[in-house]
C-alpha cells in the first residue's frame, strides 16, 4: 500500500501533530538509508512530538505568569550586593520550597536584585511545568478593590490563590489603606500551605505595621502566615541602579 504524501500531512494537521507532519518524509529517507527499524523511526518522531508540546507548554506557562521582564539566575550580579547567602539562594532554586508550599521573602533596599531573583525563580518553576503568577501589590490590591466594587471579589482573589507559585513584589514600597491591606491579607491567608508565595520588601519586618495601614493585628497575623514555612533573604548593600553615580 502506497501513502499519499498530501493525505498523510491532512490527517496529521487534523491530529494536530506538527512535528510529525514536518518530520515524518526526512526522518523515514534518513531512516531508510540508515537502516533505522520501524519502531526507532516512530520512537524518533514521536520523542520530536513530545519535545514540542512540552516547550509549547512552557512557553504558555510563562507567558501566563506576566513576567514584566525574563531574568535568570546566570544573569545575576553576584558581586553587587555587599551582603548576600548565594549558597541559601542557589539550595531555592531546587524549587524544593514550592513543593513544600513554604514562601521566600526577599528583604533589601531598592536596586540589589530581588525582583530578579524573584523572576528568576518563577521562570525556572515555568521550565518545572509549574503555574506562576507574578504581581505588583499594589496593582493586587487595586484590582481586587474593583472586583470587590463589582461583587467579583471570590472569582478574581482565585487567581491570585489557585497558582503553585505566586510572586508579590514590592510589599511596602507604597502605602495600603484598610481595605487594601484586609485584601492582601486575604490573599496571603487564601494560599497558606496551599501555595508558595515570593515576596519582596524594602521593609524590615518590625517596619511592617506601616505597610498595613498601622494595623498591628493584621500585620501579626500576614507575618505569622508567612514566616512559619518561611525563608527570609537579606540582600544588603546599595542600588545597582546608581552605581554610575556612586563610582562617578
Amino acid at each position: 500500500m502506497k501513502t499519499d504524501p498530501e493525505i498523510l500531512n491532512t490527517h496529521l494537521a487534523t491530529l494536530r501533530l506538527p512535528f510529525l507532519k514536518e518530520h515524518c518524509q526526512p526522518l523515514a529517507a534518513t531512516a531508510a538509508k540508515n537502516s533505522i527499524t520501524h519502531l526507532d523511526y516512530l520512537a524518533q518522531l514521536i520523542q520530536g512530538e513530545a519535545d514540542l508540546r512540552a516547550d509549547r507548554a512552557v512557553a504558555r506557562r510563562i507567558h501566563s505568569a506576566r513576567f514584566p521582564v525574563i531574568k535568570t539566575l546566570d544573569t545575576f550580579r553576584w558581586d553587587w550586593p555587599k551582603k548576600i547567602n548565594r549558597l541559601q539562594i542557589q539550595d531555592l532554586f531546587r524549587l524544593q520550597f514550592i513543593e513544600d508550599h513554604a514562601n521566600v521573602i526577599l528583604l533589601g533596599t531598592v536596586g540589589l536584585g530581588k525582583t530578579h531573583l524573584a523572576t528568576a525563580l518563577g521562570y525556572a518553576a515555568c521550565q518545572q511545568g509549574m503555574h506562576v503568577l507574578f504581581a505588583n501589590a499594589i496593582d493586587v490590591v487595586n484590582t481586587l478593590h474593583a472586583a470587590q466594587t463589582k461583587g467579583t471579589l471570590k472569582t478574581e482573589l482565585r487567581k491570585y490563590t489557585n497558582p503553585a507559585l505566586l510572586i508579590l513584589d514590592e510589599i511596602g514600597y507604597l502605602p495600603i489603606d484598610q481595605r487594601g491591606a484586609d485584601l492582601l491579607f486575604q490573599v496571603i491567608s487564601g494560599r497558606y500551605e496551599r501555595g508558595s508565595i515570593i515576596l519582596t520588601t524594602n521593609k524590615a519586618f518590625k517596619q511592617w505595621p506601616t505597610i498595613f495601614n498601622g494595623d498591628s493585628t493584621i500585620t501579626a497575623a500576614v507575618l505569622d502566615r508567612l514566616l512559619h514555612h518561611g525563608h527570609t533573604v537579606v540582600l544588603e548593600g546599595s542600588s545597582y541602579r546608581m552605581k554610575d553615580r556612586v563610582e562617578s
